[in-house]
């Protein structure tokens, strides 16, 4: 994205922002599913609470 620090205007910076998106590579699809890394719950036991 392009660095707007410099603009103090909202508008002009909105703008300049919006330009940017619609210029930049559109990302590649994902090969993985997303939270693949995420450490999985395990099932607690079922039936009678233990306390």
């Amino acid at each position: 994205m392009a660095n707007t620090k410099s603009i103090e205007d909202k508008a002009e910076r909105k703008k300049l922002k919006r330009a940017a998106r619609k210029k930049a590579v559109p990302k590649a699809k994902r090969t993985t599913p997303r939270g693949s890394h995420k450490r999985k719950v395990r099932k607690l036991a079922r039936g009678q609470s233990k306390r």
